[in-house]
């Protein structure tokens, strides 16, 4: 069971400030997390396969084909500036 005690540690060490009618509130919500989770172990599920997903995923391929892309000059006409074939931009630190 989680006190109104262990609550104030938790926030203190998640950095955070409560106040007192929340500190009430918060340990009976721990506490019935904790209860349900106590209901879920208690479940036999011997007999069931781990399920790591939902749905069956599988990964979709495709072949990696080259196909032309737009010509180097013709890109670089929008650019501002341009040095040795490549956009030019300001330097950020």
């Amino acid at each position: 069971m989680i006190t109104s005690e262990e609550v104030r540690r938790i926030a203190r060490l998640a950095m955070l400030e409560l106040k007192d009618e929340d500190v009430d509130r918060f340990a009976a919500q721990f506490n019935d997390i904790l209860q349900y989770m106590e209901e879920i172990n208690a479940l036999d599920l011997s007999d069931q396969e781990a399920a790591f997903h939902i749905t069956e995923l599988k990964n979709v391929f495709r072949d990696d084909e080259l196909k032309p892309s737009t010509d180097r000059e013709e890109i670089l006409k929008n650019a501002p500036e341009e040095a040795e074939g490549f956009f030019k931009v300001p330097r950020v630190i």
